[in-house]
């Protein structure tokens, strides 16, 4: 009798364990989440740091510990109003690439490269559509015209050629959310022709 006492009572223990964690709120998972504009953005910011877009994308200025993004420029490319100064031929002759000393313009056998305002002002992506982006980021293509000339160098544009549409969105959308900066880049000046 006692056995079949102890036998009840635990299964009316189990019983009771399992309607109770049936009625526990379940957390929501990462697939029932919103997804806010604001999300987005902060995802796009995360990707445009870690991915290193600012370190030639935005003008830098020599501070206590080396160059330092100036804020007001951020992601604006190479400023026009800055004049190359001569290019050290002999370096280049002996196989070497260049940077300014901001990091917005490099030099090398493809010539002189200027990194672009990717700012959403009309000088930089402020006209430019989500496919544009995704074709300049992941094809490599200027202006993100598909049949338009390859990226120049330092554009690492093979590194981003898996890029998940969702990262180029939020890329994309957190590009367009930061202040606009106008500012033309100058176009690249092909190789100089060796004598």
């Amino acid at each position: 009798m006692t056995k079949k006492i102890i036998l009840f009572l635990l299964s009316g223990y189990m019983l009771m364990t399992l309607i109770q964690c049936q009625n526990q709120k379940k957390e929501p998972s990462n697939e029932s989440k919103v997804i806010t504009q604001d999300s987005i953005i902060k995802k796009g910011q995360y990707l445009v740091t870690t991915l290193g877009c600012n370190d030639c994308h935005s003008p830098k200025r020599m501070g206590a510990q080396g160059p330092e993004l100036i804020p007001e420029l951020m992601l604006s490319g190479f400023p026009s109003s800055i004049q190359m100064p001569p290019i050290p031929s002999e370096a280049l002759k002996n196989g070497w690439s260049l940077f300014y000393p901001d990091l917005t313009a490099a030099v090398g056998p493809w010539g002189v490269s200027f990194a672009g305002n990717i700012t959403p002002d009309e000088t930089g992506i402020g006209t430019w559509s989500l496919e544009q982006f995704k074709i300049a980021i992941t094809k490599g293509k200027f202006k993100g015209l598909e049949n338009g000339r390859s990226l120049l160098p330092p554009m690492p544009s093979q590194n981003y050629a898996q890029m998940t549409d969702e990262d180029v969105t939020a890329i994309f959308t957190y590009l367009k959310s930061v202040p606009p900066v106008k500012n033309v880049v100058p176009t690249n000046i092909p190789p100089s022709p060796t004598k």
